[in-house]
């Protein structure tokens, strides 16, 4: 063995990392800048918005995911889950044969008594397949029956808001994971190089709720130009996005280069790929700066528009006007995008608090799924309308003729979903008439997860990182599986 084969050999894996990311990121800056004519050849792709090598693993049948966040709970008995027989049991004490020994939340632990409660609304039956749902407060949502499945068993371990909001965004309860819209735009990148792949909005104007925390959206362990990017509703859409005074853009653009070229003799030094994110985030910076104020801009859209999405549409940060600018990213080929609906955590005074939601969220959301489908987007673009878990059947707190409140519930809640490989018009899973077990399809949230990867082409078995010691997934290590019944 010659001396160079000797020394090959003994190099640890840190030393050989080390050596090769310095070609590596020189190699990723000169194609990242491939728009600086200065800094590589012209006419060259941006990686940064490109996808893993392989993915997606077959042929997807959607592009992207419009996820309509309702934050804190909203109770699947008063919206989807429906059964007449429910009357009859309300005031009634939830038996132990129903409860079956449940793992209650502190909130009501302590309570001597467990009354049943039946919805204080009317439903009707709507679509060719007459679901129930709540007529007199979700009438917009009723009119796109026959494009929505709703999945009635949907199911979660976590009973706490924070993990469990964490547990569906993430595939675990445990913090510091990448977000769905992080998978996302890690394997399969985006179409667009002006946008980020990965947009949060959150409501203004609603009811007070949980705390919505940034690690929500955040890359994890993946590369950090992959966390969700939040559009604001006041002052500047974007942090630190416009120029400082005195700066033009031409003096921003020598900065840039000035910083890139420090960024990637730092890289092969160091071989962080941190160095290579940043460089990556600048440059998506300043191209957001000329790409994001038309994109915030409805002045062009219609009257129509406006009056199809209610009367909040054209106030900034709305639900409603956030719906349509969802619709505008979905245009623009945005993979992820995702909307923040605080205020669902009812406690106590459900009907006149849930009442005051679905006055905000219902003709937006229906909206949404008829402009996509007008404009030809909804065939690959998936539509999911959900929260992080359900209510109790049993009333927290005193249980009066016109009022009530429901505890935290994951057993079984309601999501519905539409578009992008998702069959149209269709009841999922079956609870049983207490609303409060599921006795028929059980879709976990992780199979959910899975089921919108296998929309976008991607298996989630075979989408993992190595982190730790650990091969990391989006679905988790429980077994998630891809529920075919919802699916073409």
């Amino acid at each position: 063995m010659n001396p160079l084969e000797e020394y090959q050999r003994h190099l640890t894996r840190r030393q050989l990392l080390s050596r090769s990311r310095g070609c590596l990121g020189a190699a990723a800056l000169a194609s990242l800048l491939g728009d600086v004519p200065e800094l590589s050849a012209a006419g060259q792709s941006n990686p940064d918005q490109r996808g893993l090598p392989g993915l997606p693993h077959f042929a997807p049948k959607a592009k992207r995911v419009i996820y309509l966040f309702m934050a804190g709970g909203p109770s699947h008995i008063d919206l989807f889950d429906y059964k007449p027989e429910l009357k009859k049991i309300h005031g009634t004490e939830l038996p132990e044969s129903i409860r079956k020994g449940q793992r209650l939340t502190g909130m009501t632990s302590g309570q001597k008594s467990f009354p049943c409660v039946a919805p204080m609304f009317n439903f009707k039956r709507y679509g060719e397949r007459g679901t129930w749902i709540n007529s007199d407060i979700l009438p917009h949502t009723a009119s796109i029956a026959d494009d929505i499945a709703i999945i009635r068993t949907m199911n979660t371990e976590a009973i706490n808001h924070d993990p469990a909001i964490t547990y569906i965004n993430t595939g675990t309860q445990q913090l510091g994971r990448p977000s769905f819209g992080a998978w996302l735009s890690y394997g399969l990148g985006s179409p667009n190089k002006d946008l980020p792949a990965y947009v949060v909005m959150i409501s203004v104007g609603n009811a007070p709720g949980q705390a919505l925390y940034s690690r929500l959206w955040s890359s994890g362990n993946l590369p950090s130009r992959h966390q969700g990017v939040q559009f604001r509703s006041a002052g500047d859409p974007v942090l630190f996005l416009s120029d400082p005074k005195g700066l033009d853009r031409g003096l921003r653009r020598k900065m840039l280069d000035g910083l890139a070229k420090l960024n990637a003799e730092k890289s092969q030094l160091s071989g962080d790929p941190e160095i290579e994110a940043r460089i990556a985030q600048y440059e998506m910076a300043y191209r957001m700066q000329t790409s994001v104020p038309g994109l915030m801009d409805l002045s062009g859209e219609t009257k129509a528009t406006f009056e199809m999405y209610g009367p909040d549409s054209d106030k900034k940060g709305t639900f409603a006007a956030n719906c349509i600018l969802a619709r505008r990213m979905a245009e623009r080929g945005v993979p992820f995008i995702q909307l923040f609906q605080r205020g669902w955590d009812q406690h106590g005074n459900l009907p006149k608090a849930i009442r005051n939601n679905c006055d905000k969220v219902d003709q937006p959301a229906a909206a949404l799924v008829k402009d996509l489908k007008q404009r030809g987007l909804l065939d690959d673009t998936v539509v999911i309308f959900g929260g992080e878990f359900g209510r109790t059947i049993y009333s927290q707190g005193t249980l009066t003729k016109d009022n009530h409140g429901r505890d935290h519930h994951g057993r079984c809640f309601s999501t519905w979903v539409a578009g992008g490989g998702f069959k149209p018009g269709i009841d999922y899973g079956e609870t049983d008439d207490y609303c409060y077990n599921i006795v028929k399809d059980p879709v976990h949230i992780n199979d959910l997860n899975a089921s919108v990867l296998h929309c976008l082409g991607i298996d989630h078995n075979r989408f993992s990182v190595k982190y730790q010691g650990l091969d990391l997934k989006l679905t988790g290590v429980d077994g998630a599986q891809v529920v075919k019944g919802l699916l073409f």
